[in-house]
C-alpha cells in the first residue's frame, strides 16, 4: 500500500485526511490543489470507503480524466474507476439520463449547444416574423440563459414585473414570449440546452423527494473543485445532495473567480461558513509555480480587493527577476516591443517558443501582436480560434449521429436532410416545418405518420420517406455496431467524403482530413473505455460517444498543436495554465479594468481577481506593458496606465523601459544590435523620444443645449454631447440607475456612458 502522506506539505496533508463534515480548502495559486484533491479521493479508498459513494465535481472533463488516471496509479485501478467524477454537466446529465422520464423527457434526449440554441431562436424569431436586428439571437439566448441560471421557469420570467419592466424599457417585450416558444420547441425536440441541464436536475431533485433522498444516500461524500466559480443552481444542487450527510469538500480560491459574467457567484465560497458553521477552512498558502517576486507582486494587488478570504501565498523558490514594464508609444510599438522582447530572450537564454505566452483582456487585442510576431518570423498560436467541433464538416457528421440517436432533434434533421444533396429543396423544408407546428409534433413524428403537405408531389414525398428510411437503417444497427464501425457506416453510406473530394483545394484536402480525424477521435475514445470487471476494452455504442463530445467544453474542444509555439490567449483562457515567460499587454484604464467594470466595487474587483490570475500564469519572468495610444472601433484614444500597474509594490518593478529595439526581423535583411542585458528586455533604450499626442478634440455645442430623457434613448440615434460633440448611440445595456450607452463621437471615438450623468441631447 502506497504511503499517500508522505509526498505532502502539513496544510495538504490535512486536506488529504480530513474526510467527515464540511471542508473548505482556499487553494492560492499553484499550491498544488489537484494533488490534494487526487490524494484525498485516493485517501478515501484507502481508508474502506466505497468509491461508488463519492462524487468529485469538477468544470472540465480533462481535469476529471487527469485526476482519475492519477487515482489509478495510486489505488486499485478499478476502485477509481467506479468514483463519479467527472463535470457538473456531465454528471448531472448522467442522472438525468436515469430519471428522464420523472421530467417529460427519454432518455435518449439530445444536449444543443450554443449554436443549435441560437438557430433554433433565429427558426422562431423568423416563424413570428420578428426583424433579428431588433431581437439579435444572440442577445435573446443571452438572457434565455441567464434567466435558467437562476432557475427562472418562462412563467417565471412572464411574472416577474423588473424584469418585464427592464425588457420594455431595452425595447424588448417579447423575450417572455420567446423564452417560452423555445422552451416548447426544445422538449417537442426531445433535447435541452447546456442550461437545462442544471436546470432540470434543480426540477428533478426539488419535486421528487424520494429521487432526492436516493443520491443523498448514494453520495455520502462529495468534493467540488473550482468553487469559486459555482453559480446559483450549482451551489443549489450540491447544497441539497449533501444535505444529509454533509461530507462535503470544496476547493478553490476566491482570489481566482473570473467567471461573474457566465452567471458565477463568489457569494458561494464567501458564504460557506454561513452554509456549515461548524465547517473545517483549510490554506494551501505555498506556491510552488512563480518565484518570490512574481508571487509578492500578485498578493500585493488582491490585497485591494475588500470581498476575500485572507490568506498569505508564499514561495520559498528563488527571488528571481524583478516584474518588467513596457511603457510603448501606441498599440502598434507595444506589439513590436513585446516581440523584440521574446526574441530578446529566445537568443541569449536559449529558449523554445513555447516558453513564452502573450495575454490580453479582449480579443482584438491580438492583432498588434500578431503583427509584430510574424514581422520577427515567431511562430505563434491562438487559443480561443475556431475549435475541431465547430467546424462545418464535423458539425455535420455529427448531425447525422444525433439523429441516429434521436431523431426528433429537429436542429440536427434540418442541418442534414439535403446534405449532401438528396433534392429536398428549402421551401419543401420549409412547408415540413409548418406542418409540424400545425400538428404541435415534430418534423420526424410526421415524416414516421406519413403527414406532410398536401400538395406534395411525389417525388418529394419519395425523397422525405427515403431519407427516413436510411436513418432508420442506422438505428437498426446501434445493437449490432460499436460507435466506430456505426459511425464510418454512416460517413460511408451517406458519401460525404467522396463530396468534399470533389474539392480538392487545401482547404478541401482539409475537410476529408478532419472527418477522418473525427472517426479517430471515435475509436480513440473506445479504446479509453474498460470493463470495470475484466479490464478489458468494453463495447463503446454511439450514444457513449455523443453524449461526451457534447459536454466538452471550449477549451478541450480544441486540437492540441505540439508545434513550438508562443502562446496568445484572453487571461479567461488562460486559467489553469501556466508559462516561464507571461507578457500581459493593454495594462490601461477603460481597458484593464475594462470601461464597463468601473460603474461598482462588486465589477472592479472582478476585474482585479483577472489581473491576479493573470500575475500568477508566470513562472519565472512577468512582463507588463501598456500604451499612451491606441486604436478602438476604428479611432485613436489617448491612454492612461492601468490602476492595476500602481497596485504592485514599486519594488517589484524594473524601471520603464521606453524604447525600440533597433534592428529588423532576421528576414528583413538588416542585423539587429547587440543584445542588451535580460532586464532591459533585449531592447535599447532612446533617449529622448518625444511623445505624440492627438490633437485636442474641438466640439461646437449649441448655447441652449438641453439634455433628453435618457428613457428616450434608442440605438442608432444621434446625439449630441456637451464635450465630446456629436455621435451615435451603438448599443444601451443595464436598466435603471445603472443604464449605460455606448456612443461613437464624430472626433472623440467611442466612449462609455452613464446615462445618469451624461446628459445626452437627441438630434432630430
Amino acid at each position: 500500500m502506497i504511503d499517500l502522506l508522505k509526498d505532502l506539505n502539513e496544510p495538504q496533508r490535512e486536506a488529504v485526511t480530513t474526510i467527515e463534515g464540511p471542508v473548505m480548502v482556499i487553494a492560492g495559486a499553484g499550491s498544488g490543489k489537484t494533488r490534494a484533491l487526487t490524494y484525498r479521493v485516493a485517501y478515501m479508498i484507502q481508508e474502506g470507503i466505497d468509491p461508488f459513494s463519492i462524487m468529485a465535481l469538477t468544470f472540465t472533463n480533462k481535469a476529471a480524466r487527469e485526476m482519475k488516471e492519477r487515482i489509478m496509479q495510486l489505488v486499485n485501478a478499478s476502485d477509481a474507476r467506479n468514483v463519479w467524477m467527472g463535470t457538473f454537466h456531465s454528471i448531472f446529465a448522467r442522472i438525468l439520463r436515469i430519471e428522464a422520464e420523472k421530467i417529460g423527457f427519454t432518455p435518449n434526449f439530445s444536449i444543443y449547444d450554443t449554436d443549435d440554441s441560437k438557430a433554433l431562436i433565429t427558426q422562431i424569431l423568423k416563424d413570428l416574423n420578428i426583424d433579428t436586428k431588433v431581437y439579435p439571437p444572440k442577445q435573446v439566448l443571452s438572457r434565455i440563459s441567464s434567466a435558467k441560471s437562476s432557475l427562472y421557469s418562462p412563467e417565471d420570467y412572464a411574472n416577474d414585473a423588473d424584469i418585464q419592466e427592464a425588457d420594455r424599457k431595452s425595447n424588448k417585450p417579447l423575450i417572455a414570449q420567446l423564452f417560452k416558444l423555445y422552451n416548447e420547441r426544445l422538449h417537442r425536440a426531445n433535447a435541452m440546452d447546456f442550461d437545462d441541464i442544471l436546470y432540470f436536475t434543480n426540477i428533478l431533485l426539488r419535486d421528487n423527494p424520494d429521487v432526492l433522498y436516493k443520491y443523498q444516500n448514494h453520495f455520502k461524500f462529495i468534493l467540488v473543485d473550482e468553487y469559486q466559480d459555482t453559480n446559483y443552481a450549482q451551489y443549489l444542487i450540491v447544497k441539497r445532495i449533501a444535505a444529509l450527510f454533509e461530507n462535503l469538500c470544496v476547493v478553490g480560491d476566491d482570489a481566482q473567480s473570473i467567471y461573474a459574467f457566465r452567471g458565477a457567484n463568489i457569494q458561494n465560497i464567501l458564504n460557506f461558513k454561513n452554509d456549515y458553521p461548524d465547517y473545517k477552512l483549510i490554506r494551501l498558502e505555498q506556491n510552488y509555480r512563480s518565484t518570490q517576486n512574481i508571487v509578492n507582486a500578485s498578493n500585493s494587488v488582491i490585497a485591494h480587493n475588500k470581498d476575500q478570504i485572507k490568506k498569505k501565498v508564499w514561495s520559498d523558490k528563488e527571488k528571481g527577476e524583478l516584474i518588467g514594464l513596457i511603457h510603448a508609444n501606441s498599440d502598434t510599438e507595444e506589439g513590436t516591443m513585446v516581440a523584440n522582447s521574446i526574441f530578446g530572450y529566445k537568443m541569449t537564454r536559449h529558449l523554445a517558443n513555447k516558453d513564452f505566452a502573450i495575454l490580453y483582456r479582449t480579443n482584438a487585442q491580438s492583432r498588434s501582436m500578431e503583427e509584430a510576431l510574424r514581422k520577427q518570423n515567431i511562430p505563434y498560436i491562438i487559443y480561443g480560434g475556431l475549435s475541431f467541433y465547430d467546424r462545418k464538416e464535423i458539425k455535420d457528421l455529427l448531425a447525422y449521429f444525433r439523429v441516429v440517436i434521436n431523431p426528433e432533434d429537429e436542429q440536427a434533421l434540418l442541418r442534414i436532410i439535403n446534405y449532401p444533396a438528396r433534392g429536398i429543396g428549402k421551401t419543401s423544408i420549409e412547408r415540413m416545418m409548418v406542418t409540424a407546428n400545425e400538428q404541435r409534433t415534430s418534423i420526424w413524428k410526421c415524416m414516421e405518420n406519413d403527414i406532410y403537405p398536401k400538395d406534395f408531389n411525389m417525388g418529394t414525398l419519395n425523397r422525405f420517406r427515403d431519407f427516413m428510411v436510411m436513418i432508420k437503417s442506422f438505428q437498426s444497427l446501434q445493437e449490432k455496431m460499436n460507435a466506430f464501425e456505426l459511425a464510418k457506416h454512416i460517413t460511408n453510406t451517406i458519401g460525404l467524403i467522396k463530396v468534399l473530394k470533389e474539392d480538392d483545394s487545401p482547404e478541401g484536402v482539409a475537410r476529408v482530413e478532419n472527418v477522418e480525424e473525427l472517426l479517430n477521435a471515435i475509436m480513440e475514445f473506445s479504446d479509453r473505455q474498460v470493463d470495470e470487471t475484466t479490464g478489458e476494452t468494453a463495447r463503446v455504442d454511439l450514444v457513449q460517444f455523443m453524449e461526451d463530445v457534447a459536454l466538452l467544453t471550449d477549451r478541450e474542444m480544441k486540437k492540441d498543436d505540439d508545434g513550438d509555439c508562443v502562446s496568445l490567449m484572453t487571461i479567461h483562457s488562460a486559467k489553469g495554465l501556466e508559462f516561464p515567460y507571461v507578457y500581459v499587454v493593454g495594462m490601461e484604464e477603460n481597458l484593464f479594468p475594462g470601461i464597463l467594470s468601473l460603474s461598482t466595487r462588486e465589477e472592479l474587483e472582478e476585474e482585479r481577481r483577472l489581473f491576479y490570475v493573470a500575475i500568477t500564469r508566470a513562472m519565472t519572468k512577468l512582463t507588463l506593458s501598456y500604451a499612451e495610444q491606441r486604436y478602438r472601433y476604428g479611432n485613436l484614444t489617448l491612454s492612461e496606465r492601468s490602476r492595476f500597474v500602481d497596485e504592485i509594490d514599486p519594488t517589484l518593478i524594473e524601471q520603464t523601459q521606453k524604447a525600440t529595439f533597433r534592428g529588423t526581423s532576421p528576414m528583413g535583411g538588416k542585423p539587429f544590435s547587440r543584445f542588451s542585458e535580460p532586464q532591459q528586455h533585449g531592447f535599447r533604450k532612446l533617449e529622448n523620444t518625444p511623445t505624440t499626442r492627438p490633437t485636442e478634440i474641438q466640439t461646437t455645442v449649441p448655447q441652449n443645449f438641453e439634455p433628453s430623457n435618457p428613457d428616450l434613448l434608442q440605438e442608432g440615434m444621434r446625439v449630441m454631447h456637451q464635450k465630446f460633440g456629436a455621435g451615435t448611440v451603438l448599443s444601451i445595456d443595464g436598466a435603471g440607475a445603472n443604464k449605460k450607452a455606448s456612443v461613437r463621437f464624430d472626433a472623440a471615438g467611442v466612449k462609455m456612458l452613464m446615462l445618469k450623468f451624461a446628459k445626452l441631447k437627441i438630434l432630430p
